[in-house]
């Protein structure tokens, strides 16, 4: 996902990971929680991160976390942002057969 300024957010791996659209080079990386499934969303300058059921709002430029919200009393499912209900499905769908083949 990339705002305007250009900066490719992406959700892997549990991290937020910005990227120069250009080059590929890693700008910068944050792990908002101990989860492989992370969901994003930017608005400007921010970028919202879900992980295991929690939001976290990032600073776009540095990664830098400026708050949290636990979301008390709803579970520890995948946070779905606008526009981004189909990537978080298939990225629970892939954690899901991965977790399967490890035990296989």
């Amino acid at each position: 996902m990339a705002p305007a300024g250009g900066t490719l957010f992406l959700g892997v791996g549990g991290h937020v990971v910005a990227l120069d659209p250009a080059s590929g080079q890693e700008l910068w990386r944050t792990k908002p929680r101990s989860s492989s499934v992370t969901t994003i969303w930017s608005a400007g300058q921010r970028i919202y991160a879900g992980s295991q059921g929690e939001v976290f709002c990032l600073d776009a430029a540095v990664g830098h976390v400026l708050w949290h919200n636990k979301l008390k009393g709803l579970g520890r499912g995948v946070v779905a942002f606008p526009g981004s209900e189909m990537e978080a499905v298939a990225a629970v769908a892939a954690a899901q057969a991965a977790a399967v083949a490890a035990t296989a």
